[in-house]
């Protein structure tokens, strides 16, 4: 007698229909869902192909892993890699979710998304760290304000500059341990509990009244979900920021020699560098492949976030890396897709 899960997998006569009629139920958009669908049906439509090793197969439920990856070698010369990695990532979700519900045995796409050539901030030989090490790390460092930047490199996998180049406007979020009631920029309306990102500012030019010391280096102007713990931790440190010498509002000032004034790179690298040190994270002459420093927080961000999703199309946004014909999915569509994305799978530190 068959089994039920037997009887599930002959019933479903289109897979590809299957799985984008239940993303619909769980409440994805119609641009995500046609997104999906657009690269599905041409994987679909390769598979079947005469293209494909040893012949076409009947369907993408009889796809292994060699045609998946004569699928992938099919894109390149045509798409950037980048754009090769995220529609790699919609077959791998559409294999993993089949799986997960029982209507395929396994996900031939799994091992050809680890094994791409990845193209975002990949360096094999860096030192790797795991989340519980990390939480540790983060656990031992007391001030405020160290806290917040350490956290919030770590939780959004901003760049230096783009840290320092924050104002209290590029936040959006409730403050309720103080007095202090933030005014978000008109970019951030209807998105609570996130932070913007800009492009606009580099070295040398005035933004928002205000000559900047640094660069941002993000193509397009990015939207980062502030989870519960990023959220608690800039509270705190919003509770005892002092008063800013800059009619910008910078969101992190320094608390020392230079009160008041908005934090500069160099005082970021010296701050993570000491408490590295301290932890037995970095070594004068260690070089990029052993020190902790803060873009090594930027590799963590895309490693540790990435293998959790799955998605590289949510994480490349993120970082503020663009891949022009996928990145207007992710922008029109940032409440439904990129912050459910981010806050069923981003780590826990605190």
């Amino acid at each position: 007698m068959a089994s039920e899960v037997e009887t599930e997998r002959e019933a479903i006569e289109d897979p590809i229909a299957y799985f984008l009629e239940d993303q619909r139920y769980h409440g994805r958009s119609e641009r995500t869902i046609a997104e999906h669908e657009r690269v599905l049906r041409a994987f679909e439509a390769f598979v079947e192909s005469e293209e494909t090793p040893g012949g076409p197969v009947e369907s993408p439920v009889e796809a292994g892993r060699r045609e998946c990856m004569a699928w992938v070698h099919s894109l390149r010369g045509d798409l950037e890699p980048g754009t090769i990695a995220t529609y790699a990532s919609y077959v791998h979700r559409f294999y993993d979710y089949m799986t997960q519900v029982g209507a395929f045995e396994s996900n031939p796409m799994a091992l050809v998304v680890r094994e791409m050539d990845e193209s975002i901030d990949t360096n094999p030989a860096r030192r790797e760290i795991s989340v519980p090490d990390m939480r540790e790390f983060v656990a031992g460092i007391p001030h405020p304000l160290e806290r917040a930047v350490v956290l919030t490199l770590l939780k959004t996998g901003v760049r230096v500059g783009e840290l320092c180049n924050l104002d209290l406007r590029d936040l959006s979020m409730p403050v309720e341990s103080c007095e202090m009631t933030l005014e978000p920029r008109v970019q951030l309306d209807g998105r609570p509990n996130s932070l913007y990102v800009d492009s606009e500012p580099v070295r040398g030019k005035t933004v928002n009244g205000e000559e900047r010391t640094a660069s941002n280096k993000r193509k397009r102007a990015t939207v980062i979900p502030v989870d519960d713990e990023l959220r608690r931790v800039l509270e705190e440190w919003l509770a005892i920021r002092p008063d800013a010498a800059s009619p910008a509002g910078p969101l992190f000032l320094d608390t020392g020699g230079s009160w008041g004034q908005r934090l500069e790179p160099s005082d970021i690298r010296y701050m993570v560098e000491s408490h590295a040190r301290e932890y037995g994270w970095y070594r004068t002459g260690g070089g990029a492949a052993e020190n902790v420093t803060p873009h090594y927080f930027r590799h963590f961000f895309t490693t540790h976030l990435r293998d959790r999703t799955g998605d590289r199309g949510v994480v490349k946004y993120l970082r503020g890396d663009v891949a022009s014909d996928v990145i207007d999915t992710y922008t029109h569509n940032w409440g439904d897709q990129v912050r459910r994305v981010y806050e069923r799978n981003v780590y826990s530190l605190l």
